[in-house]
């Protein structure tokens, strides 16, 4: 097995880790374990767990640009772009219940322990509200593009929390058709679109 090839697992390992049980409350032992690696091997690639952290980061930022990029390609006007941001909630809904948003629960923990990674972090956010913004500018919402974008990500936050709370999956297809409802409201610059709806 290449160093990369264990590099990778690790960081994998340690991303499903952190988010299912916290950064905080995930040990080089836990990971290890789920590796099955020797800690002395383990040392050899990373040797503080905030090194794996930034790994984690990056890995899941590499991943949201693929993803978004990926959009892009697929969706052929904006709003059907916006509409697979929103189609998350429902693709991931039974990890959502569970451990609620990957990108939420990091940021909200870090920000908790007032650690240092917490700004790099926050990078995910600001890659979602930029490429939402776009996506809203080119729907023709030049001037408030960039409060949809704010007002998107809080509401698919806000359900991801509360989906967490009560474990309701009813309650996520019922805010997902709520959120397609509001978005075609949005339509070509459509002004009756507002963040407050």
């Amino acid at each position: 097995m290449s160093d990369r090839t264990t590099r990778d697992q690790i960081v994998e390992a340690a991303d499903q880790l952190f988010y299912r049980q916290g950064f905080e409350h995930t040990s080089f032992a836990d990971i290890a374990n789920v590796v099955q690696i020797s800690r002395g091997n383990f040392y050899y690639h990373f040797k503080a767990k905030d090194e794996i952290l930034d790994a984690v980061i990056n890995r899941r930022l590499a991943d949201t640009r693929t993803m978004l990029r990926r959009w892009e390609i697929e969706g052929r006007e904006p709003a059907e772009r916006i509409r697979s941001f929103i189609d998350i909630l429902i693709v991931n809904q039974s990890d959502i219940r569970r451990y609620g948003c990957p990108v939420g629960t990091l940021c909200t923990e870090l920000a908790k322990l007032n650690h240092a990674a917490q700004s790099d972090a926050n990078k995910l956010f600001t890659l979602f509200q930029t490429w939402l913004r776009r996506q809203f500018t080119l729907l023709g919402h030049v001037s408030d593009a960039d409060t949809l974008a704010m007002h998107l990500l809080a509401r698919s936050q806000g359900v991801a929390t509360l989906a967490t709370a009560f474990s309701d999956e009813e309650f996520i297809r019922r805010e997902v058709r709520q959120l397609y409802d509001w978005l075609e409201s949005c339509g070509e610059g459509n002004s009756r679109c507002s963040s407050c709806s």
